[in-house]
């Protein structure tokens, strides 16, 4: 019995990070079509249930072109979610990091930083609760990370995205705002 009540306790964490985690990716995929974004939200991510819909509903189907092919394509598609200007262009990239080990994000962020030209993409976030900043910052401290300095990779944190999501939405304009509330990780 006891063996069972540990089972129980572990699905109802990992029910309540997953909808936290969708949560967030609703915010973010809320946020960039606000500003006017195409919105990318992870293939695996698609078909979860968020705002009486689905996490994808008003995103983009399918990747640009230049995204869709190469070695780093398989990643790119799991990044959680991508703003893009109407061009194809990735302006921001998020990895939403709520319970999961932090550089599987991290990883994929890479793939998607290095596999185009250098300076591609604007933006790169690594988005957690407030609680996880040093998580953040100590796997960033890994020598296999040491190319991030480089990138700029900026942490987000839930409460802040939180408590300015709604005007941000309503008078931001670019990536100007959510650049204010990220901290630097370098």
């Amino acid at each position: 019995m006891r063996e069972e009540a540990k089972l129980d306790k572990a699905q109802m964490v990992a029910e309540r990070d997953d909808v936290t985690h969708t949560e967030v990716q609703g915010w973010l995929r809320d946020l960039g079509l606000s500003l006017g974004f195409d919105v990318w939200i992870a293939s695996n991510d698609r078909s979860r249930p968020y705002g009486g819909g689905c996490l994808a509903d008003g995103c983009l189907t399918e990747l640009p072109p230049g995204l869709r092919s190469g070695t780093a394509a398989g990643a790119i598609r799991l990044i959680d979610g991508l703003w893009l200007e109407s061009g194809g262009n990735v302006t921001a990239a998020f990895e939403v990091e709520h319970s999961t080990s932090i550089y599987s994000g991290i990883v994929r962020t890479l793939d998607l930083a290095l596999s185009g030209e250098r300076g591609a993409v604007l933006a790169l976030y690594l988005v957690a609760p407030d609680a996880r900043e040093e998580d953040v910052r100590a796997q960033l401290r890994r020598p296999a990370f040491s190319r991030i300095a480089d990138l700029h990779v900026r942490y987000l944190p839930y409460g802040q995205l939180d408590r300015h999501r709604e005007a941000i939405a309503r008078f931001g304009r670019g990536l100007h705002p959510i650049e204010q509330l990220a901290r630097d990780l370098s």
